[in-house]
C-alpha cells in the first residue's frame, strides 16, 4: 500500500508540474501582450492627501480583471486553467472535450483591451470633475522577465491641491419654482463657500432640488433645468459659482399640479373578453375590477398613497408602488399619470392618476434539499415541500403549509468495532397564516411605509433516534411582526404553547438516563408556555453589510405566576403535565464586506444562553443548543461535539442525547470569489461550541469555564464551491478539523487523530449565513 501511495504522490507531482509548465501565450499574435493586472497605484500628494472617495473612483476606473483573478485586479490564482485550455485545447472538440472546452476556455485579456491610455484619461478626467485641475496621471508596462507577451501596468498619479467653492450667486427671479430654488440652494450643506469643488457634488444638488419640486406638485421640474456658471479665472485655486435657468424649460415645468381623479384597476391577466368590470366608488380612488379576479375591495385603496386635492407627488407614486408590490400578490404594477388642460381656481394643474394592478398566480412551491457526508461514515438527505397561497381571502394572506424531513445513517464500524446500522429521521410539517395587518394594540409603533404583519402557526415534529428514543413535538402560536423604520423588524409572540413528548425509549437509553438524571430531566414530557421577542436591524453603508438580531424568550413565568395566586404549591402542570420554565437569549451579528464587485469577506458572530428554574430542572432538549452541520462548524456533523470538553464514551458516541447545551458561541468567517460562470468559491475558517452552565458529574468538563474557553472551541477550516444562479444556490463544502475540544491521543492544537478523521462533506441550499 505504501509503495502505491507513493507512485500515486509521484504521479499528482508530475501532473502539477505540466500544468505549471504550460504556456499561457503560445496562441498570442506577436502584437498582443497578455494583461497580468494593476501592480500598484502610486499617488504622489501634496500637503492635502487625495479623498479617499476620489481613490475609490479611480480604483474603479483601473480595475479591469486579468485572467483567473483572485483579489482583482492586483492578484491572480496560480492555476490559469481557462487560460490553458485556450492556448492548447481544440476549439473544435466535440462530445464531452468540447462541452469541457465550452465550460472551463476564457479567452485571454489583452492589454489592448484593457487600454492603459484610456484609463488614464479616465483618471485625469476625475480629478478635474473633483476639483484637481492641476494634478495628473500617467503609466508605464512592466514586462515579465521570463516572457514578454506579459505584463502588468503601475499607474502613477501627481495629486496637486483641489480648487475651493468662492462666492455663490442665485437666480433672483421673484418666482414660486425661483425662490423655492434659491431657498433651498442657500440652506445646502455642500453648496457653501469653501468646500472642495466637486462636479458630482454639484449634481446632486440640482437632484435634491429637483425633488423636492416634483414631491410639491411641479411633476415635470428635471435637475438640468438648473444650471451653474463657473469662474476659475478670478482667483486662482477658487472657483465662483452662479446658478440660472436652463434656457429651454418648458412650461410645464413651472406649473404645480394637484392630484384630481385616481382610477385603480385590478385585472388578473387571462379575463374573459366582452365582460363589463365591477366599478366601485371608494373615498380614496375609483376602483374597477375586471372579473374573475379573487380580491378584496380595500385592499388596493389601502395602499394608495394619493389624496384628491392635495399637491401631486413622485414620493407618494413611490409608496403606492412599494405598499402594492410588498402585498407580494401582483405579477405587475403600472402607474401613468395624465395632465388636464383645465385648472384650479388658484392657476394649479389638475392631474389624473392611474394605477393598474396584475394578479400574479396564487400558488408557489419550493423544494430545498441538503445532505451531509462525515469521514466517521454518517451520511444522509435533508428535504423540505412546501406550499404557499399568496392571497388566501383576497387580501394579501399568506397560507403556507410545509413538510421536512431529514434521514441519517451509519455504516462501517461503529464506537464497539462492530457493523451498526443507525438509521435516524425527523420529520415535521407546519401550518400558518400571515394576514398582512397588524392586529395588535394601537400602541405599538409601526410604519405603514411597510406591511406588517400578523401570524398564526401551527407544527408538529418527531424525532427518531434508533436503539435510543422517539419524540414528538407539536405546538401553536400567534405573532405580530412591524416595521418601525426601514432598518428595524420587531417580532413579538404573546403566545406560544408546545407539547413534547417521549413516546418511546429503549433500555440502553433508559439505563442512560438513569445513569444522568440532568439529562433525563430535559426528555421529561412537557409543556412549554413561552413569550418570545426578537429584533432584526439591517443596514448598509458604503461596501459593509450589517444584520444584529437579538431574541429573548421566556417559558412559563406568567403561568407560573398565575397558578402561584391561585393557591398552587410544588410542581405546577397544565392538563396533568407539569409545564417548563426558564428564559433564553440569544443574538448573532452577520457583518459582509465588499472587496469588489463579486469578492467579499463575510463574518458571524453568534452567543445564546438559556436557564432552566422554579418549575423546571432543565431546559427541554429541543430548546437546548448544539453545533456542527452544514450552517455550522462545518468541520464536524450535527450534535457530534460538546458540551464543553466532554467526550461520550465511544459505545456511546452516536446517541446524540447528550451532546447538547445551555450556552453557546460560534463564529464563522468566509471569503467568497468567483470561479467562473455561475461557478463560485469559498474558503472558511469556523470555530465553536456548546457548554453546560451549571455542573453534571455525568459530563465531566461539560461546564462553562472561562479560563480554558478558547481551547475548548472546536476549530475547523475548509472549502467550497457554490453554484449561484441567484435565484438558486446550491453549495457543496468540505470542512477539515484543526481542533477538537476534548483530549485525544494526539498532543498539540492540533489533535485530529488521523486527517480523514478530520474531513466532512456537506451539500446544501443556500449560503450559510
Amino acid at each position: 500500500m505504501r509503495f502505491m501511495n507513493r507512485y500515486i504522490n509521484i504521479f499528482l507531482l508530475l501532473i502539477v508540474v505540466l500544468l505549471v509548465s504550460c504556456s499561457t501565450t503560445s496562441k498570442l499574435k506577436d502584437s498582443d501582450v497578455l494583461y497580468t493586472g494593476v501592480k500598484k497605484i502610486n499617488y504622489v500628494e501634496d500637503s492635502i492627501p487625495l479623498d479617499d472617495g476620489v481613490k475609490n473612483q479611480i480604483f474603479e476606473a483601473i480595475n479591469v480583471k486579468p485572467n483567473n483573478p483572485l483579489w482583482s485586479p492586483y492578484y491572480r490564482t496560480p492555476f490559469p486553467i481557462g487560460l490553458w485550455v485556450y492556448n492548447h485545447w481544440n476549439s473544435n472538440s466535440k462530445g464531452l472535450k468540447g462541452w469541457l472546452y465550452k465550460l472551463l476556455v476564457a479567452r485571454p485579456v489583452l492589454m489592448s483591451r484593457v487600454n492603459p491610455e484610456a484609463r488614464v484619461d479616465m483618471i485625469n478626467t476625475l480629478l478635474r470633475n473633483n476639483g484637481y485641475f492641476t494634478s495628473k496621471a500617467d503609466y508605464k508596462l512592466n514586462y515579465s522577465s521570463s516572457n514578454k507577451k506579459k505584463a502588468s501596468i503601475t499607474y502613477d498619479i501627481d495629486v496637486a491641491t483641489p480648487y475651493k467653492i468662492g462666492t455663490i450667486k442665485y437666480i433672483g427671479y421673484n418666482t414660486p419654482v425661483c425662490n423655492i430654488i434659491d431657498s433651498l440652494a442657500r440652506d445646502n450643506n455642500y453648496l457653501q463657500q469653501g468646500n472642495r469643488y466637486c462636479l458630482d457634488s454639484l449634481n446632486a444638488v440640482r437632484i435634491d432640488i429637483a425633488n423636492y419640486l416634483r414631491n410639491r406638485g411641479y411633476y415635470y421640474f428635471k435637475p438640468e433645468y438648473i444650471q451653474y456658471l463657473a469662474d476659475s479665472v478670478e482667483t486662482k485655486g477658487v472657483i465662483n459659482l452662479q446658478l440660472i435657468n436652463s434656457p429651454d424649460v418648458p412650461n410645464m415645468a413651472q406649473v404645480k399640479y394637484v392630484t384630481n381623479e385616481v382610477t385603480a384597476t385590478v385585472r388578473s391577466g387571462y379575463e374573459q373578453a366582452n365582460v363589463l368590470p365591477d366599478t366601485i366608488e371608494n373615498r380614496r380612488c375609483t376602483l374597477i375590477k375586471y372579473n374573475p379576479v379573487h380580491i378584496k375591495d380595500d385592499v388596493v385603496p389601502a395602499c394608495l398613497s394619493m389624496r384628491r386635492g392635495r399637491p401631486f407627488s413622485v414620493g407618494s407614486m413611490d409608496r403606492t408602488q412599494l405598499y402594492l408590490s410588498r402585498l407580494g400578490i401582483f405579477s405587475n404594477i403600472d402607474m401613468q399619470v395624465t395632465p388636464l388642460d383645465s385648472v384650479t381656481p388658484d392657476g394649479n394643474g389638475l392631474m389624473d392618476i392611474n394605477v393598474d394592478c396584475v394578479l400574479d398566480k396564487p400558488w408557489e412551491v419550493k423544494l430545498e434539499m441538503q445532505g451531509t457526508s462525515k469521514s466517521n461514515s454518517f451520511i444522509g438527505p435533508g428535504l423540505e415541500l412546501g406550499v404557499t397561497h399568496k392571497n388566501m381571502f383576497g387580501g394579501g394572506e399568506k397560507f403556507s403549509a410545509n413538510i421536512n424531513a431529514s434521514y441519517e445513517w451509519q455504516t462501517g464500524k461503529g464506537g464497539n468495532d462492530n457493523k451498526t446500522d443507525f438509521n435516524s429521521y425527523e420529520f415535521g410539517t407546519d401550518f400558518s397564516l400571515a394576514i398582512p395587518r397588524l392586529l395588535a394594540p394601537r400602541f405599538i409603533d409601526r410604519s405603514r411605509r411597510y406591511v406588517n404583519w400578523t401570524k398564526f402557526a401551527l407544527n408538529a415534529s418527531i424525532m427518531n433516534r434508533p436503539d435510543f428514543f422517539k419524540m414528538a413535538q407539536v405546538g401553536a402560536s400567534f405573532t405580530w411582526e412591524w416595521h418601525a423604520n426601514k432598518k428595524s423588524l420587531n417580532e413579538f409572540t404573546p403566545f406560544k404553547l408546545t407539547y413534547s413528548k417521549l413516546i418511546s425509549s429503549t433500555e440502553v437509553f433508559d439505563s442512560a438516563m438513569i445513569a444522568n438524571p440532568a439529562i433525563a430531566l430535559s426528555f421529561n414530557d412537557v409543556f412549554i408556555p413561552q413569550m418570545q421577542y426578537a429584533y432584526t436591524y439591517d443596514n448598509d453603508w458604503g461596501a459593509n453589510h450589517l444584520t444584529w438580531n437579538v431574541q429573548l424568550t421566556e417559558a412559563g413565568n406568567v403561568m407560573s405566576g398565575i397558578w402561584a395566586l391561585a393557591g398552587s404549591k410544588g410542581t405546577k402542570e397544565l392538563f396533568g403535565t407539569p409545564f417548563s420554565q426558564f428564559m433564553k437569549a440569544q443574538t448573532q451579528v452577520v457583518w459582509t464586506r465588499r472587496l469588489s464587485t463579486e469578492t467579499s469577506v463575510v463574518g458571524r458572530v453568534f452567543l445564546g444562553a438559556a436557564h432552566a428554574y422554579g418549575n423546571s430542572s432543565e431546559v427541554p432538549y429541543r430548546e437546548q443548543f448544539y453545533i456542527g452541520g452544514a450552517n455550522s462548524v462545518r468541520a464536524f456533523t450535527v450534535r457530534t461535539l460538546g458540551p464543553g470538553k466532554y467526550h461520550p464514551e465511544a459505545v456511546d458516541r452516536y446517541s446524540y442525547y447528550d451532546q447538547t447545551g445551555t450556552f453557546k458561541f460560534e463564529t464563522n468567517w468566509e471569503y467568497r470569489f468567483p470561479i467562473i460562470g455561475y461557478f463560485k468559491g469559498a474558503l472558511f475558517l469556523d470555530a465553536g461550541n456548546v457548554w453546560l452552565l451549571k455542573e453534571d458529574d455525568n459530563r465531566p468538563g461539560g461546564k462553562l469555564k472561562f479560563g480554558d474557553f478558547f481551547d475548548s472551541l472546536a476549530v475547523g477550516t475548509g472549502a467550497g464551491i457554490r453554484f449561484d444562479m441567484d435565484m438558486l444556490v446550491v453549495r457543496a463544502d468540505l470542512g477539515i478539523g484543526l481542533h477538537l475540544p476534548y483530549e485525544t491521543n494526539k498532543s498539540g492544537y492540533y489533535n485530529i487523530p488521523r486527517f480523514k478523521d478530520g474531513l466532512a462533506f456537506h451539500l446544501a441550499i443556500g449560503y450559510p449565513f
